[in-house]
């Protein structure tokens, strides 16, 4: 399959189910949505994940596209530690938790997916033709 817009990409895909599932796991517990810190906090984490792969891939550079899904993959990582805060203050119960925590982990693991790939396209571009 081509890629041809952002939203073609399977991580940017997934990463958009983990902004929804963070967002409806605040708009299902009162509590949760008064604790602003917490709200402003993982949103903006998950949120990160997507706009991270979308400013990669409109970079048009792979160097800067590694760069920026480097930091989706640690947005995705903030999103689950912010879901451990939440189950521990009774604002998420434990279903709930568990798929934040693995949608994004599955948004992590397609990011690591597509890293390997953009990597080994780098270094094949630096490694120098053999001579016959």
């Amino acid at each position: 399959m081509k890629i041809e817009r952002f939203e073609d990409l399977e991580c940017w895909q997934q990463a958009r189910l983990l902004v929804n599932m963070v967002y409806s796991a605040i708009n299902n517990s009162s509590s949760f949505q008064r604790d602003y810190r917490l709200v402003d906090q993982i949103t903006g984490a998950a949120v990160s994940v997507m706009n991270n792969i979308v400013e990669g891939w409109a970079s048009q550079s792979n160097a800067e596209f590694i760069r920026f899904l480097t930091y989706s993959r640690r947005s995705g990582a903030e999103t689950q530690n912010c879901a451990y805060v939440a189950i521990d203050q009774g604002y998420i119960i434990e279903d709930t938790f568990n798929d934040i925590y693995d949608q994004a982990l599955r948004t992590i693991k397609i990011i690591d997916g597509l890293l390997r790939y953009l990597r080994s396209r780098r270094q094949k571009k630096k490694v120098p033709p053999k001579l016959s």
